[in-house]
């Protein structure tokens, strides 16, 4: 067999049960990382000897017959905005280029303790706050399906390595589309747990400002939804080491198969590429006992714009003397973009958003009480070309638009997975559910249920 063409849930199974050695797992993802990362820049640093010996380490205890973890032998990668021993930190930056991580993130010790194995880290924008992936440090990330398409961001380069068959699973982040969108642009699956479902800390930095303490989550990267669901599993073991961080057990409650679809929410204008996407899923859901109703779902615009400020108020008051020192010009140019649409966030206007955030989380608590899943757009439009969003000011309005959901939905804290389900006019698509608080389980089995009426995902190998 091929170890990269497996899934995760595929090499675990076969690595625990001796079919395949974890060491023959891990030299051939290392190797295909060697074979296409020079064209794509998705990792941009690698971990090739330590992930030799902790595949060697693995082997030694099952064949003492020790009790496995469940992504034993499981080749992923880790973003460069968190903490892994002896790894830089960097976000991207060259200011941070010697921030040596003394000890891993609890969310990294939680891969480790599930026995997979960390082959490398991947790229993003500098600072994390573009759909694009970029930075001074380490240079553009392409995407694997075509490189004048962008392959999203910030975790572009956990997507990029995903879709190109460097590891079947990587680690990502979200505040405002940050996994979502990386997965639709590169024609992956991209789980946005809820705020406090998985760990996040780095000893390496301070804590984070409170926009990122109530918006920003780590979640998986994968090509097939069994991955996702195998990857959450081990990425929310509880470690008493985040204090938003919430104990939650593996059993969940019944649930009635009734979802909402709102193609074009609070009057986005959709492209028809992705409003045919959307009317296909929620005939193949129904196709599999779900009842799906068209109807506009509650308020999302003024979701997005609570995410702005507090995004905002984090970038004026925490980061606004990094960026000018950092001088990096793209993160510079978004940095006065977002500016000109927030103004200064000042305390008032911080307050008002806090507090409209939770009569938002109110009214979509309210209408998760009548459906068990949302169906509507990752992205308004087809993924961008690459560098759209610095084009010009007009350019990144309309990039900025069509990302509406992306941003919205954060707010609110609620679950929600972008699906691939193909390609349109030679570009990925896909279509993002979203559900209840906690509510992983639902949208999960909404995915498994549309997966197995669209094509699947094949490793993408970059021609240029």
């Amino acid at each position: 067999m091929n170890p990269t063409s497996l899934a995760a849930h595929e090499i675990a199974k076969a690595v625990s049960q001796r079919k395949i050695s974890a060491v023959e797992v891990a030299t051939a993802h290392l190797k295909r990382m060697e074979e296409v990362n020079p064209k794509i820049n998705a990792v941009v640093e690698t971990c090739h000897q330590q992930a030799i010996a902790d595949a060697k380490s693995i082997d030694n205890r099952i064949s003492k017959g020790e009790k496995m973890g469940a992504m034993v032998g499981v080749p992923l990668t880790i973003k460069i905005v968190t903490d892994q021993q002896d790894f830089v930190t960097s976000f991207g930056l060259r200011t941070q280029e010697k921030n040596k991580a003394k000890v891993d993130s609890p969310l990294v010790q939680n891969f480790k303790n599930a026995d997979a194995i960390i082959i490398g880290r991947t790229n993003s924008p500098a600072f994390a706050t573009r759909w694009f992936t970029d930075n001074n440090l380490y240079g553009q990330t392409l995407n694997p399906t075509d490189k004048n398409i962008t392959p999203g961001g910030s975790s572009g380069g956990a997507s990029a390595a995903v879709a190109a068959g460097i590891c079947p699973v990587a680690h990502a982040t979200d505040i405002a589309g940050s996994i979502r969108y990386p997965a639709y642009a590169c024609g992956v699956h991209g789980l946005r747990p809820s705020m406090g479902r998985t760990p996040f800390n780095n000893p390496s930095g301070k804590d984070r400002y409170i926009g990122a303490q109530l918006m920003a989550v780590s979640g998986p990267i994968a090509r097939t939804i069994k991955d996702l669901q195998i990857s959450l599993q081990a990425m929310s073991e509880w470690t008493g080491k985040d204090p938003w961080q919430v104990f939650h057990g593996a059993k969940e409650l019944n649930f009635t198969k009734k979802a909402a679809l709102s193609i074009a929410p609070d009057g986005l204008n959709v492209c028809d590429e992705v409003v045919k996407e959307l009317y296909d899923a929620a005939d193949k859901l129904r196709e599999r006992g779900w009842v799906v109703d068209e109807v506009e779902c509650p308020p999302i615009r003024k979701a997005a714009e609570v995410n702005a400020v507090l995004w905002m108020a984090d970038m004026q008051h925490g980061q606004a003397k990094i960026i000018e020192t950092e001088n990096e010009p793209n993160s510079k140019f978004v940095f006065e973009q977002m500016s000109e649409i927030t103004g200064q966030i000042d305390f008032q206007t911080l307050m008002d958003a806090l507090q409209l955030r939770l009569e938002l989380m109110r009214n979509w608590d309210q209408f998760f009480q009548n459906y068990s899943s949302l169906i509507c757009p990752v992205s308004a439009q087809l993924p961008f070309n690459q560098q759209a969003d610095i084009a010009s000011p007009g350019s990144f309005r309309e990039v900025y638009e069509a990302q509406l959901t992306q941003r919205a939905l954060p707010v609110i804290n609620i679950p929600s997975l972008t699906i691939a389900t193909g390609f349109a006019k030679g570009r990925p698509i896909g279509v993002q559910f979203a559900g209840p608080r906690f509510r992983e389980d639902i949208i999960l089995e909404a995915a498994f249920d549309l997966e197995k009426n669209i094509p699947k995902i094949e490793i993408c190998t970059p021609t240029w």
